[in-house]
């Protein structure tokens, strides 16, 4: 045991430094200042898993930590398309998601927006289009925004959101 603590203070401290996020903070601060002077009021998203491995999901969750907050900016998940103005898509559609996707993107009231997360909402990724996967998001419903990445960090998907609501990057095939 007493071996152990002298190697201990012997060696110090063995970790690297964190890294730094200075950068970071202030794209997150710019970005939830452009939300509130574009939203004025809330913004509820409503976030559809329609196949995907879970990696997008976990970003999409770091947004409500207390680092990137979007619940102080208004921004809420709901649980119903019914209550939302934007749908948050992952993964590529399995032909299993693919008609409760439909029918999500049709309970979700106008104007709503679409928003594809990761590379696999965006092109169908590594999956592609098979018997068991519709690939793509804009292969099902007509897509706003797609923010690339596996997975995209939340930064990224914070931007996303935010040219969607800023109707920046249209998709020549939303009608």
């Amino acid at each position: 045991m007493w071996q152990i603590l002298r190697q201990i203070v012997r060696t110090g401290i063995v970790t690297e430094p964190p890294p730094s996020t200075a950068g970071e903070a202030a794209a997150v601060q710019r970005i939830h200042q452009a939300l509130l002077d574009i939203l004025g009021r809330a913004l509820t998203i409503r976030q559809v898993d329609a196949g995907s491995c879970n990696g997008c999901e976990l970003e999409i969750h770091a947004l409500g930590n207390p680092y990137y907050n979007i619940e102080g900016l208004g921004i809420k998940f709901v649980a119903s398309p019914r209550h939302a103005d934007m749908l948050l898509v992952t993964g590529p559609v399995s032909r299993h998601m693919e008609e409760a996707l439909r029918r999500t993107y049709a309970a979700t009231p106008e104007p709503k927006l679409v928003v594809a997360v990761g590379d696999c909402g965006c092109t169908g990724g590594i999956f592609g289009e098979s018997y068991a996967s519709c690939g793509r998001v804009a292969n099902v419903i007509p897509v706003d925004v797609a923010v690339p990445g596996c997975p995209p960090p939340p930064t990224d998907i914070l931007r996303g959101i935010l040219d969607a609501v800023q109707g920046r990057q249209p998709n020549p095939a939303r009608p």
